[in-house]
């Protein structure tokens, strides 16, 4: 029986936050639920999921939005966890990240939150840091600008543009580390753009 992976993306709900840089995570759940002509529908986790595959015959993926905010995401990846029995290892959190650069990736497991609030309480409710991320770089705010502003505004005009490029990445990043594993994805997609 192929493996179950939960692909969590961090946001806040409702259409005011719904095109912020914070809500990149829930832009790529999005992607990939489109991929497979999929939609989200509401789960008593206090999340927004679709359970679909990552492609005929391989691993079944459950693809899930939080309906909380994103520093109280925690409650509906643990209930998601519990309710499909997908381990930490096995549950992929997509965020942004504002110490990388926009358009660029970085892939890991376990270590620090970096002050991401919503990361810290995944980590908190799993009981462990010990999760795939898939960290989406938003890029820090311009001169004196507030970080908690920044990630709460739109993205700008020019990265707009290549945000669809970004978000892709993305949903083939989480895809990727299912696929081939964390280390052949990090090689990936953490190689210099050309």
């Amino acid at each position: 029986m192929a493996e179950t992976w939960l692909v969590v993306g961090l946001g806040n709900p409702g259409p005011r936050y719904e095109a912020t840089r914070h809500n990149v995570g829930q832009m790529v759940i999005a992607e990939l639920a489109s991929r497979r002509s999929e939609s989200l529908r509401t789960h008593k986790a206090g999340a927004r999921v679709a359970e679909t595959w990552l492609r005929p015959g391989a691993a079944k993926l459950i693809l899930a939005s939080p309906n909380s905010f994103m520093n109280v995401s925690g409650a509906s990846v643990a209930a998601l966890s519990a309710f499909y029995r997908v381990p930490p290892e096995r549950i992929i959190v997509v965020h942004d990240e504002l110490d990388i650069p926009f358009d660029t990736l970085k892939l890991k497991t376990g270590g620090g939150h970096g002050g991401h609030n919503g990361v810290r309480d995944v980590a908190r409710a799993l009981g462990t840091p010990d999760f795939p991320r898939v960290r989406v770089g938003i890029g820090r705010p311009p001169g004196r600008q507030d970080a908690a502003d920044w990630v709460l505004a739109p993205f700008a005009g020019d990265e707009r543009a290549n945000l669809p490029l970004a978000v892709s990445d993305a949903a083939d990043a989480v895809e990727a580390i299912i696929t081939d594993g964390l280390t052949a994805a990090q090689q990936r997609f953490h190689a210099p753009k050309e």
